[in-house]
């Protein structure tokens, strides 16, 4: 064999093999993608025995945002600013789930 054609080898074996890390990265993408669009829960994903939750957020302006957070059964609202956080609310209950009502127009 010539100094070309190892040449080219070694840049084919390159080649394949990006091409190889790359198909597998794809193919774990979609297995990732199968798992979180199935609900399927694996060790480590989607621990729901955390106690703190962020429920809802709203920003009012460039430096604050009012933050509803869970914590246990109870709900608090909070001010957050750049400066200072501000407790506004605390112990609000969780409201009732809302009833399904099924309208046909």
């Amino acid at each position: 064999m010539t100094g070309v054609e190892t040449e080219s080898v070694s840049w084919l074996r390159i080649v394949l093999a990006f091409v190889i890390v790359f198909g597998l990265l794809g193919l774990m993408g979609f297995a990732l993608k199968y798992v979180n669009q199935r609900g399927i829960k694996l060790p480590g994903m989607g621990d729901d025995s955390r106690r703190l939750k962020l429920i809802e957020s709203l920003s009012l302006d460039v430096g604050h945002r009012l933050v509803i957070v869970k914590r246990d059964d109870k709900e608090h609202l909070l001010l957050l600013g750049s400066n200072h956080d501000i407790v506004v609310e605390t112990n609000m209950e969780s409201p009732p789930p809302a009833p399904f009502s099924t309208k046909i127009t």
